[in-house]
This record gives C-alpha cells, structure tokens and sequence, in this order.
C-alpha cells in the first residue's frame, strides 16, 4: 500500500512540475518613451485575436522614459505586443481627424511601417525559455 502511494504521489508531482514548467513570462520594455507623463498600456496577443480583446493587458507607469510589464503563466507559442503612451490617461490611444496617432505606440520586433501594426511584423516565439522584449516607440 505504500509503494502504491508513494508512485501515485510522484507522479502527482512530476505532472505538476511539468505543467507548471511550460508556462513562461514575457517582460516587455518600453526604453524611449519621450515623458514621463501618462502611462504606458500594453496588450499580449495570438495570431486569432490580434488588435482584437488581449490575452493579457497591463498598465505600467514611466519613470525615466522607461516602462516595464511582465506577462506571466504563458504557454508556449507564438505572440506579439503592441503597446501605447497614454499621455493623457484617457485609456485608448488618441488619433488625428486624418487617422494618423497623436500617441506614440510600438510593437515586438519593433517593426514600424505606414498604417496600423500586422501581426507578421510584430510575432515571436516562446518556447522554453522566458522572453524579454525591448520596444522602441
């Protein structure tokens, strides 16, 4: 009886420990925002919802022109970040009459094109190591 205890609790263990191996953080950084003023909003995304309703989203404070998130408990696959600077603290990111952002915004692989980011661009990869992402406005 206590040898079959003793492989049931083991195995409890070893499935524990591999599941909770899997999932991983992403720190995603902002390193250039030009004030500190406002917030920094950041959104986690998979290829069928991007620009869509995040995974996960996170608020972070500047302080130097850095802003700093960790993403926590992801599986590994493939995602992308875009985030804002929230300089009036409105939450949502605010756009001329002609379309173009009033707020700066940025995207993993910090890929910057004309018109809104795509999901081509801005994609990376978790495996087994946790993810650390500098993004440039």
């Amino acid at each position: 009886m206590k040898f079959l205890l003793a492989i049931i609790t083991g195995a409890m263990l070893f499935i524990t420990n591999s599941v909770t191996a899997q999932n991983k953080t992403i720190t995603a950084t902002v390193v250039n925002a030009t004030s500190d003023e406002g917030k920094i909003s950041f959104a986690l995304y998979d290829k069928e919802n991007f620009r869509q309703i995040p995974l996960q989203a996170s608020v972070s404070k500047i302080v130097e022109g850095k802003s700093v998130v960790v993403f926590e408990n992801v599986e590994a696959g493939e995602y992308a970040v875009i985030c804002y600077h929230d300089k009036n603290n409105n939450d949502k990111m605010d756009f001329q009459s002609n379309g173009m952002p009033l707020e700066d915004y940025g995207t993993s692989n910090n890929v910057m094109n004309f018109g809104p980011p795509n999901y081509r661009d801005a994609k990376f990869t978790i495996t087994d190591k946790n993810v650390s992402l500098e993004i440039r406005f």
